[in-house]
């Protein structure tokens, strides 16, 4: 596993340092991997089976056990299929060293991105992490990735951990994002370090790309916060509208000088924005893509929206029917 090596290569005094790989009904040689590092490795790593433990499935039930099992104060969640740079650890211990948040999300980008539809994402996938750590900046959290965030073991059980959304598959990483902001105002900051983005593969397929983007969308309707419900409804409407535009001008009911002036404004700002985040990546190289992501981002958030309003996905081998 390569994400074991990246851990034990940190520059983190490995004695303050616990793993603990939570295991949730994997198909490949999880078990076996992790048992063979364990034997060669000096760090302290646990295995956990989470159907030893419990009769769910799924990653809430995982961080659930995890969390419950985990000796640290500080407890720093990735992925399985995720790599992570020497200084990951460290940057996350200077944060919360030196302000005390309960909260802490971190960067994620695509890599290796060697097909035209991965650096697509790539693209997109980096302005959703703008976003969430522009909204961080203002106090107005509403976005966060799970592959790349932190917190508190007090934090997380001070706030009931996942109840009141255990039924919804997605969403372990912003339900609890809301609830500690709704909580504990102000104490959630974003880890703007480059050292400390987690890297990650887009996704292969298209069938797959859509399922894992309905699986996000499915969570949309039971955020609990009026303002990040009424962020999302906002972003679908935007779109849905330039949408609707188009056969209004085929149809001749809105002109072309309107509809072109509406997409070149929203393509300008976006490129604005993804110029940022895309250079503090070290992917600026990318932004070019934005203007052939600009043809199929409006359909593509209007389906994957309507989909996880009223939809299934597969997920991991799982067929999940939104809630």
């Amino acid at each position: 596993m390569y994400l074991m090596r990246d851990l034990e290569q940190q520059h983190f005094p490995q004695e303050l340092l616990e793993v603990i790989v939570v295991d949730d009904h994997s198909t490949d040689n999880t078990k076996e991997q992790v048992q063979q590092f364990i034997r060669a490795t000096g760090l302290s790593v646990k295995l956990l089976q989470l159907q030893d433990y419990v009769k769910q499935e799924g990653k809430k039930a995982a961080v659930q056990l995890g969390v419950e099992q985990a000796q640290g104060q500080l407890l720093v969640f990735t992925d399985g299929d995720c790599r992570v740079g020497p200084e990951w650890l460290r940057e996350y211990a200077h944060l919360y060293e030196t302000e005390q948040p309960y909260f802490i999300s971190g960067p994620v980008c695509f890599h290796p991105t060697p097909t035209h539809f991965e650096r697509m994402q790539l693209v997109e996938f980096a302005s959703l992490v703008g976003v969430g750590g522009a909204s961080i900046a203002l106090h107005k959290p509403n976005m966060c990735n799970g592959a790349n965030l932190a917190y508190t073991k007090e934090i997380f059980k001070e706030v009931g951990g996942f109840t009141g959304n255990e039924s919804i598959a997605s969403g372990d990483d912003e339900f609890l994002l809301h609830k500690v902001h709704k909580a504990f105002p102000g104490r959630v900051r974003f880890l703007k370090s480059s050292k400390a983005i987690v890297y990650t593969e887009a996704r292969k397929s298209l069938n797959s790309f859509v399922q894992q983007r309905v699986r996000w969308a499915s969570k949309w309707k039971s955020y609990q916060s009026l303002q990040v419900q009424l962020v999302a409804v906002c972003v679908f409407l935007v779109n849905f509208l330039l949408f609707l535009a188009i056969p209004l001008v085929i149809w001749g009911d809105m002109s072309l000088k309107v509809f072109l002036c509406g997409y070149v404004a929203k393509f300008a700002i976006d490129c604005l924005f993804l110029n940022s985040i895309l250079g503090f990546m070290g992917k600026k190289q990318f932004l070019w893509y934005a203007l052939p992501l600009q043809l199929v981002y409006i359909p593509y958030v209007v389906f994957t929206a309507v989909l996880g309003l009223f939809g299934r996905y597969s997920w991991k081998g799982r067929t999940i029917r939104t809630p």
